[in-house]
């Protein structure tokens, strides 16, 4: 069987499926499943074209660590076929441990277990099941291999992965201040010192890069009705196995219905043969199956929640500079109440939240511009644009979204 594929993507082009061992993880279930996972999460509810999928996001990585690879094979780096055929196998996998709706619902479905920690487990499994083909792949991601520049185009702030959600979220959503040019970043890529580095006269393409960065998370990710949407949607999965824990009977499919019964830690898919198995069975249809056949449950809570966010009549959202107190918040409870709301369930109807954007965290990950003379800055300094300087800086913006028009009367 010819396993050398191309697929046609909307993004770059033609995608080279390269090898047996990256055929064969692409048709694996565990990478299948992502196409049942959108990107962007609720994001289609502000840009109706934000439907792709981690699917489309783990092709495109994966070609973008073959494509920079290959150019630094090309200025000299020894770079071994197995190394090339394992970085695209770990960017290709990076993103496994994501559930339904991605980051939206980790706290609510797996609280205090992080994806990348999943994704490391499911790694290992199917190691497991193709007798270690994939030794190499796992050192890459964890950063145990010698090269730890391969780690760097993984999991940094100059890493494959972002560059293509940038590249692809901006194409999908039509936001096109997020596009970043990654075919020349890839080009100005370098080696030094073990060190994952950009050519000096790469430095006009990173300062668009981290730039894009900052304009994307406030336009796109962090987008207040999105941020709004989001909320929602983890109240309703609150109010589900709050429900379920009283002893309710709620509408679910047999797996995702197992993780809204039980809080599950990250041993547990050691101890737990099938448990594995069971979180691959998860994706968005779950969530949404379920959401859907609960906005007709008998619990108003959640029936009007489910209601709300299936007909996109969103919970209205204020931002503030600092920490909202009782002189916001009073007024809307007392709203909330005269509705029929009852004091312990204002919670779902009166959320309160903050967002945090940081363009580029020099002090945990600094990107190194190699100067012509061959010194290496940190980019905030071979920038002469003293913006770059302010995206070191967190800004948090604060925000209450409440149920504006809500009835739970009689």
């Amino acid at each position: 069987m010819n396993k050398r594929k191309i697929i046609n993507d909307p993004v770059y082009g033609f995608i080279t499926i390269s090898s047996d061992l990256l055929y064969d993880l692409v048709d694996h279930p565990f990478l299948q499943r992502l196409r049942r996972i959108k990107q962007l999460g609720l994001a289609d509810i502000v840009y109706p074209g934000a439907l792709h999928t981690r699917f489309h996001h783990a092709l495109g990585a994966m070609h973008l660590m073959s494509q920079a690879l290959r150019a630094l094979q090309e200025k000299g780096h020894l770079i071994w076929e197995p190394e090339l055929e394992a970085a695209q196998a770990a960017i290709l996998l990076h993103d496994l441990g994501h559930g339904p709706f991605s980051h939206v619902l980790e706290s609510v479905m797996l609280p205090g277990v992080e994806h990348e920690s999943i994704t490391l487990a499911m790694m290992k499994e199917l190691n497991r099941q193709m007798n270690g083909r994939l030794d190499i792949a796992i050192q890459m991601f964890e950063g145990t291999y010698p090269r730890k520049f391969f780690h760097q185009m993984i999991s940094s702030q100059l890493d494959m992965d972002r560059m293509d959600y940038l590249n692809r979220d901006s194409f999908y959503t039509g936001v096109i201040e997020g596009s970043i040019g990654a075919d020349r970043l890839i080009k100005m890529l370098d080696i030094s010192h073990d060190q994952l580095v950009i050519e000096e006269k790469g430095l006009l393409s990173i300062e668009n890069f981290l730039h894009a960065r900052r304009l994307m998370y406030w336009q796109v990710y962090l987008h207040k009705t999105l941020l709004s949407a989001q909320a929602m949607l983890t109240q309703i999965l609150f109010r589900a196995r709050e429900l379920v824990q009283s002893g309710e009977k709620l509408f679910a499919t047999p797996d995702f219905e197992r993780f809204l019964h039980n809080e599950f830690k990250l041993e547990d898919f050691d101890t737990l043969p099938d448990l594995m198995e069971a979180f691959n069975g998860l994706d968005d249809n779950d969530v949404w199956a379920s959401v859907k056949g609960w906005k007709t449950h008998q619990d108003p809570v959640l029936s009007v929640l489910c209601r709300k966010l299936l007909n996109r009549d969103l919970f209205k959202i204020q931002f503030y500079k600092e920490r909202p107190g009782n002189e916001v918040l009073e007024p809307l409870r007392k709203q909330l109440r005269s509705a029929g709301v009852k004091e312990e369930e204002l919670h779902f109807f009166l959320i309160e939240g903050e967002t945090a954007n940081l363009s580029y965290a020099k002090e945990q990950d600094p990107i190194r511009v190699k100067m012509k003379n061959g010194v290496l800055l940190d980019i905030a300094d071979a920038s002469d644009i003293p913006t770059i300087e302010a995206l070191t800086k967190i800004v948090r913006k604060y925000y209450v979204c409440w149920a504006k028009n809500v009835s739970l009367r009689g």
